[in-house]
């Protein structure tokens, strides 16, 4: 390619060259920035206005928590904030005490003082424990211990006596304070312990304590307390709210203190003679049904198997020694009321049975003629009398004094199932008593449904059902009463906290069979204790009618009886004209076996003490001591062991 021509240079006129201008160095400018539009911009100014906005909703919500805070939902916040910095104390109700029949306190509750410590307000807990010991017997080392737990609340000392509260109150320690609490006394110590029963940190537990609880509490009162979230208590913070309790009723009994322990002491001599395990005595009022007394003991010596004892006798105490009952004597009180807890098979005073549904019936009369042999065969069965006797002619009398099982299932079978069923129900048996007594049973029953043929010997000596010894005392008591059964009754009134007296109702009753009837019965029963097994029972200067009992004992789950065990007992009224006084006496595993040896002379004893306590008039015609004797001193069976045999069933 051809290169381009030079342009000439235009030579100024002279011939010198025309200088040519010096090029300005290049001076290199930076680009010019096109300015934001400023603070105000469209961006920034979105951004402040959606702070500005959230600014207003949180401002509106922080008011619409206010107002919810402080006028809406202010009643519930404020009981948060009182649960939050206060502790409620319980006030404890004074119990309801529990009286005799005469008024004598029987179990009482005395008000003491707690001694609270709020051991963060303790600032010299070895100071202040030495201050405290003397007043509440507790060593100071133990208490200085206790003040430094630092947990806000400790229990120095409970149960002090109002007088030594007062002195701790006064003398003002720091940290310390006083709380009303009450303690039970048992005035008689443990008489009638089972009957009574006990308590414990929650109320009654056993007993009328606590059949009765809900009348004996009392309503608890309370307290509140300031303090700060941590257990503090808040300085003269003082009480903000209290309601005081109110002191529970008490109960007014029907016992009588004094033959409560005429009965135990007999009772106890009974089971420590006998080597018994455990026995039971009760006195009732016959019109009334009140029980005057109602002992339950048992055996803590080690010989108390119901086992043959050398030493074994029946011979009462002539020294008139006062007999221990307690945990480390040879008898003690019951763990339970056994007059109503405990069931046995009765034996032959469940006899009464049978002869007042015949006699009722008008299938016999005291006087109507039996042929019994000593055994008879039934359903494939041989039942025998339990001694052996040549077939004889007794009266029905006779039969009810000498307890004969065979001449007894002769009646039994003239009456047939359902009449002697219905009789049973008709006495009582398999209900409960009315005592509404914690722990009782109503018993068990043989039913239509479960009847066999052999159930013509076996229940109406006794072998078949379970019972109680109260259920027994009812149904003899109807006899004594009349021929009206009358429900038993415990207790006479309740007392309210200023004193006022208010009777309970008296008992329910209904008529068991005919005056016609009852004077029968009362005649034949009356012979037992006069020429049968029952002569022990004996009262000098008085009538008495009554039935004795000498029970096997069913071996537990098994179709069958433990050997050589039996329960023994005597059951009965007096005076036999115009009762006045039923009382039962029932011994487990005795030796000896025989209600009429070892139960009798209790009853006669306890018995004999009761109707001169209470003045009754003797009965004209009936024996008399020859020698002046301690009213109730048991008199010695007439029978011979085989005689008392013949009440075994």
């Amino acid at each position: 390619m051809a290169r381009p021509m030079a342009r000439p240079v235009r030579q100024p006129e002279g011939g010198r060259p025309r200088p040519q201008p010096r090029p300005q160095p290049r001076t290199r400018t930076a680009p010019k920035r096109t300015a934001p539009k400023g603070w105000a911009g469209t961006t920034f100014a979105r951004r402040v206005r959606l702070i500005r906005l959230v600014l207003v909703l949180a401002l509106l919500a922080l008011v619409a928590r206010l107002v919810d805070v402080q006028i809406i939902h202010s009643a519930a916040y404020q009981v948060q904030a009182q649960g939050e910095s206060s502790r409620s104390v319980t006030l404890t109700a004074l119990r309801g005490g529990i009286y005799a029949r005469d008024g004598a306190p029987l179990a009482l509750s005395v008000p003491t003082e707690d001694v609270i410590a709020d051991d963060f307000q303790v600032v010299h807990p070895v100071t202040t424990a030495e201050a405290l010991s003397k007043m509440v017997q507790v060593p100071a080392t133990t208490l200085a211990a206790e003040l430094q737990r630092h947990t806000g609340y400790v229990v120095l000392a409970r149960q002090l006596s109002l007088a030594v509260g007062q002195k701790i109150t006064n003398d003002d320690i720091p940290g310390i304070t006083t709380v009303d609490d009450s303690k039970r006394i048992v005035t008689n110590g443990n008489l009638a312990a089972p009957v009574l029963g006990f308590t414990n940190s929650n109320g009654g537990a056993a007993g009328l304590e606590y059949g009765d609880n809900s009348l004996l509490a009392g309503t608890a009162g309370k307290e509140t307390l300031m303090e700060s979230p941590t257990g503090v208590a808040l300085p003269q913070s003082g009480v903000t709210d209290r309601v005081d309790s109110r002191a529970g009723t008490g109960l007014e009994l029907t016992l009588d203190t004094s033959l409560q322990y005429e009965s135990e002491q007999a009772l106890a001599q009974a089971i420590e003679s006998s080597n018994s395990v455990s026995g039971t005595a009760i006195v009732m009022d016959v019109r009334t049904g009140r029980i005057l007394s109602m002992a339950n003991l048992e055996a803590t010596h080690p010989d108390a198997l119901g086992a043959t004892s050398s030493t074994a006798t029946t011979e009462p105490d002539s020294t008139g020694a006062v007999i221990p009952i307690g945990p480390k004597d040879a008898v003690n009180e019951a763990s339970s009321n056994l007059a109503v807890t405990k069931l046995y098979e009765p034996g032959s005073v469940f006899k009464l049975v049978t002869f007042s549904a015949a006699l009722a019936n008008g299938l016999i009369n005291p006087n109507t003629v039996f042929t019994v042999p000593d055994q008879i065969k039934l359903d494939g069965s041989t039942f025998h009398d339990a001694e052996p006797h040549p077939t004889e002619q007794l009266t029905a009398t006779q039969i009810l004094a000498q307890s004969s099982n065979i001449g007894t299932s002769e009646i039994a079978q003239g009456l047939g199932e359902q009449r002697l069923l219905a009789q049973v129900r008709n006495l009582g048996f398999g209900q409960p008593t009315g005592l509404d007594f914690p722990g009782e049973s109503p018993g068990l029953l043989a039913t239509s449904a479960q009847w066999e043929p052999t159930d013509y010997v076996s229940l109406p000596i006794g072998q078949v059902d379970a019972v109680s010894a109260l259920q027994v005392l009812d149904a003899y008591n109807a006899v004594a009463n009349g021929g009206v059964f009358v429900q038993p009754k415990l207790v006479e009134a309740t007392v309210s906290p200023s004193g006022g007296v208010t009777a309970t109702p008296a008992s329910p009753s209904h008529r068991a069979f005919s005056p016609q009837v009852d004077a029968q019965l009362t005649s034949m029963l009356e012979q037992v204790v006069a020429v049968g097994t029952g002569t022990s029972a004996t009262v000098p200067g008085y009538t008495v009618a009554g039935k004795t009992g000498t029970a096997q004992i069913p071996t537990q789950g098994r179709d069958s009886y433990v050997a050589g065990a039996y329960m023994a007992s005597f059951v009965g009224f007096a005076p036999a004209v115009n009762p006045t006084l039923s009382m039962i006496v029932v011994l487990d595993r005795p030796t000896p076996i025989f209600g009429g040896t070892v139960a009798a002379p209790v009853f006669s004893q306890v018995m004999g003490y009761a109707l001169h306590r209470y003045d009754i008039p003797t009965t004209p015609g009936a024996s008399s001591p020859a020698t002046p004797t301690t009213p109730g001193t048991p008199t010695t069976t007439t029978q011979t062991p085989s005689e008392q045999a013949q009440d075994i069933t």
